[in-house]
């Protein structure tokens, strides 16, 4: 606790605004006493409404009390306190005056509580309730400290079972009564266990009743404010933090988990959504193996990056995996799919492109399906003809030498139109070879509608094949790749790609 100041002087009369004034031949000013207040007792301040504001809003119960007496008709007579001004950093911003709630029923009148000034030299209004009745009703939106004296009884409030030997019952209720509100608990210098105890259960400070002057309190109610606001800041913002985990731990489990187990294939991806600070966005991606050996992937792009749109995306997977693993493919799988997104989603505008492939179980040809959707690339690796072999040589196996991988699009005539645009639409199955060595990689239009420069170009699909013909041939492949991929095309972009980006990756290796 901080050093006690001497006590501050009475305030007289006059200075409060309840006497009238001396007279200009230096008579003695006769106090008016205020109603309800007991003999000898200084009237309480007319001044307390019109101090200067902390931040806070006030309009609630701002105007009505006045004149000793409370917005609700609770005489503030009865008080035995003094306020005429707090401090706080928002001073001299105009808002609304710092308001402090006293709670306290000694009849005999001890509790004196000095005047206080804040920084900018303005009194602070005060409301004094002798009970939690009073204190419930007095405690509006612009009170933002309260006083109370841990002497209260229950004040007429029935206080059973446990409560009744508990000497912070009333300190408890108070702090449930006001849980946004700073908490100043007044108790006596020899019971300073019991204010630490206070403090313990959620009060910000302590004061002793007999050492209470103008400097200690004034400080008090400031420390106990921004403690206040700290402690709030502090619980919102760890909050939020449980929130943003949260929500991360859901959106990681709502990334799909690839069945492959008994395949050949190696399975890569990169999901970057355009949404800040998410981790989940329109893009979808899966990749499963049915009994039969058969590998079935899929990519898709729900239309817009919010949440409604990540949500959607992700009931679509999940829709696309059930109905793959019942045996669905093809025209029947995507007109199956439509149905699910015309009832999920939220108006007619929305759809959804997509694009399938089913490789057969010896890895050397695919059926693909196209809604609305761009096509995959494939790179295959080249070997040199037989015609150079005498200029190029021979590896040490006696097999030509490997030039850089191939890149291409896959055909992408005959395919349908995104899902959601056309009732009754059909998604032709196109086959096509593989090879027994080949990358398939799946991805977004957000990885290929990124810009080149500062002009309007965009990377495209022609670009994105470009790209990924220089990465291959410095031999990047797997995840290399599709980091590679992605981060050179932000950088093209000049800053972070604004739509989601999805990439898949198969590999099969001879």
């Amino acid at each position: 606790m901080p050093a006690p100041v001497p006590r501050q002087r009475a305030i007289p009369a006059v200075e409060g605004g309840q006497a009238r004034a001396a007279s200009s031949t230096g008579g003695p000013a006769q106090a008016a006493p205020a109603p309800g207040a007991l003999p000898g007792q200084a009237p309480p301040s007319t001044s307390r409404d019109t101090g200067v504001g902390t931040g806070v809003d006030a309009d609630r119960g701002s105007d009505a009390h006045h004149n000793g007496v409370h917005d609700d008709g609770v005489h503030d007579g009865t008080a035995h306190a003094h306020v005429s001004g707090a401090a706080h950093g928002n001073a001299h911003n105009g808002m609304a005056p710092l308001t402090l709630l006293v709670i306290e029923d000694d009849p005999a009148g001890s509790l004196n509580v000095p005047s206080l000034l804040d920084s900018g030299g303005k009194p602070i209004r005060i409301r004094t309730a002798r009970n939690l009745t009073e204190a419930e009703r007095l405690l509006t939106d612009d009170v933002q400290c309260i006083l109370l004296d841990l002497a209260l009884t229950a004040g007429g409030r029935p206080v059973a079972g446990a409560e009744a030997d508990d000497e912070l019952a009333m300190l408890k209720h108070v702090l449930r009564l006001a849980p946004r509100h700073a908490v100043l608990a007044l108790t006596a210098s020899e019971d300073a266990e019991r204010g630490a105890e206070a403090v313990r259960v959620g009060a910000q400070d302590y004061l002793f009743r007999d050492e209470l002057d103008g400097r200690l309190l004034s400080r008090a109610i400031r420390y106990a404010v921004e403690r206040k606001r700290s402690d709030t800041a502090e619980r919102r913002l760890t909050e939020s933090k449980l929130r943003a985990q949260e929500n991360a731990r859901l959106e990681r489990g709502l990334l799909p988990t690839p069945l492959l187990e008994g395949s050949s294939l190696r399975f890569a991806a990169r999901y970057r959504p355009g949404r800040s600070r998410a981790l989940l966005g329109g893009d979808f991606y899966d990749t499963v193996r049915t009994p039969d050996g058969t590998v079935h992937a899929m990519i898709g792009d729900v239309c817009g990056h919010g949440p409604d749109e990540a949500a959607l995306g992700v009931e679509l997977r999940i829709a696309w995996r059930a109905l793959t693993l019942a045996g669905l493919c093809g025209d029947e799988l995507l007109s199956t799919l439509q149905q699910v997104l015309e009832h999920e989603r939220d108006n007619d505008e929305i759809f959804a492109t997509l694009c399938t492939v089913d490789i057969a179980p010896d890895g050397r040809r695919a059926g693909l399906c196209l809604a609305g959707h761009p096509a995959p690339l494939i790179s295959r690796p080249a070997l040199a003809p037989a015609r150079s072999r005498a200029v190029i040589g021979t590896d040490d196996v006696g097999t030509p030498p490997l030039l850089p991988p191939v890149a291409e699009l896959l055909p992408y005539e005959n395919g349908g139109p995104a899902l959601g645009l056309l009732p009754n639409a059909r998604w032709p199955r196109r086959q096509v070879e593989l090879g027994g060595e080949w990358s398939l990689m799946l991805y977004t239009d957000g990885l290929i509608e990124g810009r080149t420069g500062e002009g309007r170009e965009r990377l495209g699909q022609d670009g994105m094949v470009d790209m990924v013909r220089r990465q291959l041939a410095q031999g990047l492949r797997g995840e290399d790749l599709l980091r590679a991929a992605v981060n050179e095309a932000r950088d093209l972009n000049g800053g972070e790609l604004t739509d989601d980006v999805a990439v898949l990756l198969l590999d099969r290796v001879a």
